[in-house]
């Protein structure tokens, strides 16, 4: 994962990431809830799975693959449902674009992935 990404960015680059992942996350999870509890059963599958995402989007976690994967489910959303295509079209475009950017410095893939300062122990 490291080698996808040169740095994780940090300071007010890595806030706007923060708040990407934020409103991407928050946006798939809730079309996920509305689609789950609507009661009608065809075309649940792509907004669940876009709402599993949204969850590893929050925390940060394998951003690049779960990026593209958004991108996908969304192209394929707003291609089979035309009436929620605009709102599809913005996600995969923020899916994709955090694949592309990286999970910055707040994310788990940062904690997980990032560099590591080695400190010598003390005498």
């Amino acid at each position: 994962m490291q080698r996808l990404f040169s740095t994780f960015a940090d300071g007010w680059p890595g806030g706007g990431i923060l708040l990407l992942r934020l409103l991407a996350g928050g946006a798939l999870i809730n079309r996920g809830i509305a689609a789950s509890s609507s009661g009608a059963y065809t075309g649940v599958a792509l907004p669940i799975a876009g709402a599993a995402a949204g969850v590893l989007l929050l925390g940060g976690v394998w951003t690049p693959v779960v990026g593209v994967l958004v991108g996908i489910v969304e192209a394929w959303i707003a291609y089979t449902q035309p009436a929620m295509q605009p709102l599809a079209i913005m996600l995969a475009g923020l899916g994709i674009s955090l694949a592309m950017i990286g999970p910055g410095a707040w994310s788990v893939d940062a904690r997980l992935y990032g560099r590591k300062q080695l400190v010598p122990p003390e005498p």
